[in-house]
């Protein structure tokens, strides 16, 4: 019972530290009772099954975290209810799992190599396992521990230096710390020990928040320009309006909203993810024949200056003969096609620019390693609101230049705000701000377009980029380089926001670097492994060469 009880403290603790409704503060010694209750069931010379109670418990503690955090998405249902269950069972049940067996990988080599570099191993183990998050085809980096700080900009602002993921070795560091001076406490009973201890894990939270409230408040970009933006927030039905609805209909409301902007100049318009057309999609290869698009050029033709970014749907049919993209399919009809989700930006007299999202959401808009599980699976995935196919992607982050101003646009579609070395590809391609085009309405209200909304300050501060965030049911927002929302919207309003965003040139450490702490991290996970597999291998041979007692030299 009592190691139970400390699993769900855990649980507890690592639930109420989550953005955006949370106290970050409780997940610097979060994991300290899961850690410690398998500290003791690793020591008893009573408990049987040692390895699995310690991960029925951190399973127990991944999946009410999971659940409590997440379970929002059991509002991305079809709309008559059938797979609201299925919607959250599946990514809930499967990640609170990855994260179980991160903590059972850390039991086995802690029995190995003892509690000191059972430590190092964990720490470095769970932070090669969120890189593998942010790579892998079922990513999914929502809970990545440095995404926590998100509602406490003014105290990650060393973020520039090593991003989000530095935020996840740091609360790591305390808890492996704070359960090292627990066991202290209890093995030696000396409390000039456990007050060093205390004095150098408060040091440990407490430097870093003081170095960061330092820069947050002396630090000043250098402007180059400013621009003036217009979010546009048309609350368009994701389920029902949106595929129901011409799409020249979907477009004219679109527009009727930019027009009913109260700003005099407009250097941008931005709508949301894939709010045009709406039924359909655009031809790729028709881009500038589009009679869509062609609406978008007439309405910025009495506005000198200004361009339409928003997000499409689109597709490309390939020829007899054309090399076709990776996730091309056949149609009934024989032809071959690839569809994306885009963003375009329309200028008067200059060619669309357009970008295909690079980072799609497991389930959704990719079906995960379909070569594998496609066959075992077949159209399972339809049966949890999932697709049989994947979307195509761009393989490389473009970045849209202005023709009347010095403004150089990184076009993020929704889900790719949640990944920071990928957004910081954008910056080194020559972005000077961001804009997230997203549509956060499947999941209603709910913590989901919140915590998206959330993630992307830090996004601001990793880059030192300004962001301006156009959402179709909101919340819209402009947030400054410092992580700070500066204005936003309402959710559920169909509105516009207008914003005077700062163009910055200047590049960040971690810009130019991406996640080297998960790298460094990589690297020593695989020195403790290698040397772990040398180190038995030589015990075995000194084992077999020792003399037996009364015996002749084996």
């Amino acid at each position: 019972m009592k190691h139970l009880i400390l699993s769900l403290i855990s649980a507890l603790l690592l639930s109420i530290a989550w953005p955006t409704y949370g106290v970050v503060f409780f997940l610097f010694f979060a994991l300290v009772p899961l850690l410690l209750a398998e500290h003791e069931i690793s020591l008893s010379r009573t408990i049987k099954n040692k390895a699995s109670r310690i991960f029925a418990l951190s399973y127990l503690t991944f999946l009410i975290w999971n659940i409590t955090t997440t379970g929002w998405l059991y509002g991305s249902k079809n709309p008559d209810g059938s797979n609201a269950l299925l919607a959250v069972a599946l990514p809930v049940t499967v990640n609170a799992l990855f994260y179980s067996v991160v903590f059972i990988l850390y039991h086995y080599y802690k029995k190995w190599q003892g509690t000191y570099w059972g430590l190092v191993f964990f720490v470095a183990l769970w932070m090669a396992f969120e890189k593998l998050h942010l790579e892998w085809e079922l990513t999914w980096p929502w809970l990545n521990l440095g995404n926590a700080f998100s509602e406490n900009p003014e105290l990650v602002q060393w973020y520039e230096y090593v991003g989000a993921t530095g935020g996840s070795l740091w609360i790591l560091l305390t808890n492996v710390f704070g359960f090292y001076s627990v066991r202290v406490w209890e093995t030696t009973r000396r409390r000039k020990a456990l007050k060093t201890n205390l004095a150098l894990l408060l040091a440990l939270m407490i430097v870093p928040m003081g170095l960061s409230l330092y820069r947050y408040h002396t630090y000043t970009p250098e402007p180059k320009a400013e621009v003036s933006v217009v979010l546009l927030q048309p609350d368009l039905d994701p389920y029902n309006e949106k595929y129901q609805k011409d799409s020249l209909e979907i477009l004219s409301e679109l527009l009727l909203l930019a027009n009913g902007s109260s700003a005099t100049k407009v250097d941008y318009y931005i709508g949301p993810e894939t709010s045009v057309p709406g039924q359909g999609s655009i031809s790729v290869k028709g881009l500038e024949k589009s009679v869509l698009l062609g609406e978008i050029r007439t309405f910025l033709s009495d506005k000198p200056g200004a361009v339409f970014t928003t997000g499409i749907s689109s597709h490309r049919f390939y020829g007899p003969g054309e090399k076709k993209g990776e996730n091309a399919y056949q149609t009934s009809y024989g032809d071959w096609v690839e569809s994306y989700n885009s963003a375009a930006q329309i200028a008067p007299g200059e060619p669309t620019q357009i970008y295909h999202k690079g980072k799609l959401v497991p389930g959704v808009e990719i079906f995960p390693y379909m070569d594998y599980l496609k066959p075992l699976l077949g159209d399972a995935m339809l049966n949890f609101g999932g697709t049989v196919a994947s979307l195509g992607k761009d393989p490389e982050r473009r970045v849209f230049s202005n023709p009347y101003n010095p403004g150089r646009l990184a076009p993020l579609i929704c889900y790719e705000s949640v990944y920071g070395e990928f957004t910081a590809e954008y910056v080194q391609n020559g972005a000077n701000f961001l804009a997230i085009m997203t549509n956060d309405s499947w999941w209603g209200v709910s913590e989901g377009h919140r915590q998206l909304l959330s993630y992307a300050r830090l996004r601001a501060i990793e880059t030192r980029r300004e962001i301006a965030r156009s959402a179709n049911s909101g919340i819209s927002a402009h947030i400054n380089s410092r992580g700070d929302i500066v204005s936003d919207t309402f959710y559920g309003d169909q509105t516009t926001l207008s914003a005077q965003v700062t163009l910055l040139e200047d590049i960040t450490f971690y810009t130019r670097t991406g996640d080297l702490l998960s790298r460094i991290s990589l690297f020593v996970l695989g020195f403790l492994i290698f040397y772990t597999l040398i180190s038995k291998i030589q015990n075995r041979k000194k084992s077999v060469s020792l003399p037996r007692k009364n015996g002749p030299t084996v």
